[in-house]
């Protein structure tokens, strides 16, 4: 090989290393927080059963003026949202906002479910007398973030920020293993060490998992 290729080949080499590095850090960079999060989630998951809560169930009541009770009994007849002005005086009385959620008409009865991520909460509207009951559950911080870590009644900006996560999460597994590969022929551990991490879940799978 002519000194010239040995020069175009380091380059290359130079310029892929610094490339894959940029790619690696940004991804780092972009995904630290959120695999903080999943990683110690995971660890909370896992455990579940051994770490105890205590729900924390707030139960409240409020009255609907005759004038909003009368929108509200027009739009039972459509099957559709609770009314604006209604979800309105709703949230101002019980801090539980269902403008929006779907809901369930029955016999004198609007039922909005609002699940959320850590606890659930739900409202009821009496479609005779107006009477308002809603209640809320709290599970703690750990049931909150186990819920993120599961995507669980996230909404959708939790959604797609799980989707960016993962690619992130992806280019810098990638990286990485690109990465060693660049610096394998240094490090003889390299490939042995990446051998047992895709082996050992392997084995679990096929021989411990029942």
């Amino acid at each position: 090989m002519t000194s010239a290729a040995v020069k175009r080949r380091r380059n290359w080499r130079s310029w892929w290393a610094k490339q894959l590095i940029a790619w690696h850090w940004i991804s780092a960079g972009v995904s630290l927080a959120a695999m903080l999060l999943f990683a110690i989630t995971g660890i909370t998951l896992n455990h579940a059963g051994a770490i105890s809560a205590e729900p924390v169930v707030v139960e409240r009541s409020a009255q609907l003026p005759g004038s909003l009770l009368r929108t509200l009994t027009a739009a039972a007849a459509t099957k559709g949202a609770v009314p604006a002005p209604v979800a309105a005086d709703i949230e101002r009385q019980v801090a539980l906002n269902v403008a929006g959620r779907p809901v369930e008409w029955s016999d004198g009865e609007a039922y909005v479910a609002l699940p959320r991520p850590g606890g659930d909460a739900w409202v009821s509207i009496d479609l005779t007398s107006g009477a308002i009951r809603a209640e809320t559950t709290d599970r703690g911080w750990i049931s909150y973030l186990n819920d993120l870590h599961k995507g669980r009644n996230a909404g959708t900006a939790w959604f797609w920020f799980i989707d960016v996560f993962a690619v992130a999460c992806v280019l810098f597994s990638i990286t990485g293993l690109l990465l060693l590969q660049l610096h394998a022929k240094r490090r003889p551990s390299t490939w042995p060490l990446v051998a047992a991490g895709v082996a050992l879940p392997v084995i679990l799978a096929l021989f411990l998992i029942h």
